[in-house]
This record gives C-alpha cells, structure tokens and sequence, in this order.
C-alpha cells in the first residue's frame, strides 16, 4: 500500500515516519521549501521527498493521501486527488489508526491554545504520561510512533476535523464556535460550524463532551445531534445543571468530583480566561486528576506566549501581544478586558471578517486606532467614521513607532489584529515576536 503525504512541516513529517514504521511505501511531496530540520529528519529514515513541486506520478498513484491541514481543498493538487477517487485523510486521523492511547481534543474558534497548554500543564503536574500536540507541540504521528504516551492532549483546527473520520476524541472540549476563516468554508459559517461540530463524531457513552452552555451556536448545533457521551456543559454563571461554573467569586466543579477555589487564585484573567479554566478543570476531574493537584496547576500556569502576553510598560504606558488574536471574536475578548485608554493595533490578511461585534468596545475603550497591512482599505471603510485618530502602516517599526506617539501615560497599547498575519509576517509568531522587539526598544 502506498501513503502520499502533502506537506513537509511537523504533521507531514512526523506523518511521514509513521507510514514508513508501519511498512507503507511512502512518499513526501511539498509545493514549498522544506525546513531543513524535516528534511534532515525525512533522509534519517530514508523517506523519499521532493519540494517546490508536485509530480503527479508519483502523487496519483498513492492509496491514500495525508494532507497538510494549511493546504486547501482548492488547491490543484487536492482537486486532482479527489478526482482520481483516492481518500484524503489528516495526519492526527492516520495516528490515531495506531494507539490506543486517551484522546482528550480541543476546539474552538477562540482559546484552544491555551485550554489546550493549561490542561496538558495539568496532566503533567498530575504525574501523567502525556503528550501534547496537534496546533502545538510535536506531530501526534511521529509521538505514536517514537515517543508514545498514555494520554495525548491534541488541540484541533477546523482544518484538522474536516479530514478525521473514525478518529475518536475520549474527552472532546469545544469552547466556542464564532466566525472565522470563513475564505476557507466559501463564506459559509455553516460549513466553518459543522467541521467544528466533527469532534463529538464516534463518541461513546464512555467519552465525555465538554462545552460552554451559552454559546449560541453550540446550543443551536446540539438540537440536532444524538450525542452519546457524558454532556460537561460549563458556564461562567452558576445554573441548573452545569458541570462548572463561577459563583460569589468562586470557581466550582461540581462532578465527578466536587471542587472549588477562589478566582484571585487563578493565574489567568478575564472573563475569556474562566472558560478557558473551566474547561480545562471540568476535564482534569474527569480524568481523576486530584484536587490539590488542580489547585496548584490552576494557580501556576503562566499562560500562553502571544495570547494576551504582557510585554513591557514604557514611559508608563503598557505594551500587550496579543498575536493569536486572528479573528473579531479573540479581539473582542481582548479588549473587554481592558481596563485604561488603549491604542489598538489591527490588520493584516482579513478573512472574511465583520467587524461590527467590536464597534462599541473600540468606541469604550479606544484612544486611537493603528493599521498595519498590505492593504487596510476594509479597516478605515469601516472605522473612520467613528472619529478616532487612526494611523496607516505598513511595517512594524511604522506600527511601533505609531503607536508611542498616540499613546498617554497610563495607556495600553494591544496588538489583537483580528487578521490572519502573512501579509507582512512569515506568520503569527513572527508578527507577536517584532511586535516585542520593537516595544522593548523604545
């Protein structure tokens, strides 16, 4: 049997090695250049690869395709695998054929990153054999097959879901479903919904689901599923029925087993962050994770690079990167939850977006206003006309620079861009890390 992966970055990689330890005739193709470290680590097992180009004869030929979660369905390659009738699958739904490890999975359009590095930090601190991948951490193929672990902690895109099929998620955590790369679900939230949806696919009554009772969307998609695993629902009110909530300053979990602290006490902030929290507690006291153990896990976490990232204060004013904030929805929760005058920096590749969730918090709590891409036509039709001092960049030095002379002494200046960042940026990194740089040099 011949497995062709498209793709050479971490999924395809770690992909790659695993087809080649299960005795599959295997071969790597990427349209890109291929990092050296995944070349070197192709050559070590002595697996074909090719990069810049796709031969199609060496492509047409496979059984089965493993797909690069970033490449899309419209691209000519994958147009014609379909057509030729061989199966596309993703790399986490191929490992997944080789263990029978403890799949906990989380999406969401907003706060999987972090759901995702709080519940692992749990796990950890807990003495478990655990794994991180999926969006972060190492490919889940190439831990399968080098590295395996009892329980894995997976954070899944939409991209991911759309390619899974038998795959099954034992805890499936889905924290909120808003619009987002919509340019990839041809302006469908529909179709953006039901990838999302794809996590609770195969769960048994021996699984668990862990979601947030409020989310409009959720509640809408529930009314149409049969779901057989053990409903978590959470909330950040206490209700009826709720796994997890906030009450009288206090965070509980009500089952399995009952738990509870009090909110100063958690190391995350923000009312974004409590789902964040709950989610990941709900699901450390499903897997038996002790109480001191999630205590001390909940209290500890230092929170994820890019997400809310409190970079410095200079000449009193504080600099925040909040890089991963590529859609409305993640800057929307950014800016709720500041508390002085802040210059927002927003732009770069828009996706879809509609901005009228944000107009009134940039109203509340906006100084002023910084673009920076390409192209922030969409941005100045749609905010000029609020009044705001905006000003129009196109690097980030410009950015930076802008940005120190709008802001006032007490002021936050918060990169959240609402935009994808490769436009300017290798990605979004690389946009959070010159963001940082610059800030720390002024």
């Amino acid at each position: 049997m011949r497995i062709v992966i498209l793709g050479a970055a971490e999924s395809g990689a770690g992909a790659a090695v695993l087809a080649q330890k299960q005795g599959f005739d295997t071969f790597v193709s990427d349209m890109g250049k291929i990092k050296p470290r995944y070349k070197e680590m192709l050559d070590a097992h002595n697996i074909p690869w090719e990069e810049g180009h796709h031969t199609e004869q060496l492509i047409l030929n496979a059984n089965e395709i493993i797909k690069s979660p970033g490449i899309p369905d419209t691209a000519p390659m994958v147009q014609k695998v379909k057509a030729a009738g061989i199966p596309i699958i993703s790399e986490i739904e191929f490992a997944g054929r080789y263990t029978t490890s403890k799949m906990i999975c989380i999406t969401g359009s907003n706060g999987k990153t972090t759901t995702t590095s709080l519940i692992y930090h749990i796990f950890k601190n807990a003495g478990y054999d655990v794994g991180l991948a999926g969006n972060i951490g190492n490919s889940l193929a190439l831990q399968v097959a080098e590295d395996p672990h009892e329980y894995y902690v997976i954070e899944l895109s939409s991209f991911q879901l759309d390619n899974m099929y038998d795959f099954r998620a034992n805890i499936a955590v889905l924290l909120n479903i808003t619009p987002d790369h919509l340019d990839r679900y041809q302006g469908s939230m529909q179709l953006y919904t039901d990838a999302k949806m794809r996590i609770l696919q195969n769960q048994t009554a021996d699984d668990a689901f862990v979601y947030w009772n409020e989310d409009p969307i959720i509640k809408k998609e529930l009314a149409k599923y049969h779901i057989e695993s053990r409903m978590c629902p959470f909330s950040i009110v206490k209700k009826e029925g709720m796994i997890g909530y906030i009450a009288d300053g206090e965070y509980h979990i009500e089952r399995p087993t009952p738990f509870n602290m009090e909110q100063e006490e958690l190391s995350l902030t923000g009312k974004h962050n409590m789902y964040n929290t709950l989610a990941a507690g709900i699901t450390a006291d499903i897997s038996g994770i002790s109480n001191d153990v999630i205590r001390t896990s909940l209290s500890d976490f230092e929170g994820v690079e890019h997400r809310l990232e409190r970079v410095c204060k200079v000449h009193g004013v504080q600099y925040i990167n909040d890089s991963k904030a590529t859609n409305v929805d993640a800057c929307w929760y950014a800016l709720e939850s500041m508390t002085t005058p802040t210059v927002l920096i927003l732009g770069g590749l828009d996706k879809g977006n509609d901005y009228t969730a944000i107009r009134d918090l940039v109203k509340e709590k906006c100084r002023a206003l910084v673009f920076l891409g390409v192209d922030n036509r969409k941005l100045h039709d749609f905010f000029d006309s609020m009044g705001l001092p905006t000003v129009e960049t196109h690097s980030m030095p410009e950015c930076v620079k802008a940005c120190s002379e709008l802001a006032q002494e007490g002021d936050t200046v918060l990169l959240s861009p609402c935009c994808a960042s490769f436009d300017l940026f290798k990605n979004m990194e690389d946009r959070g890390e010159q963001f940082k740089a610059l800030a720390r040099a002024l």
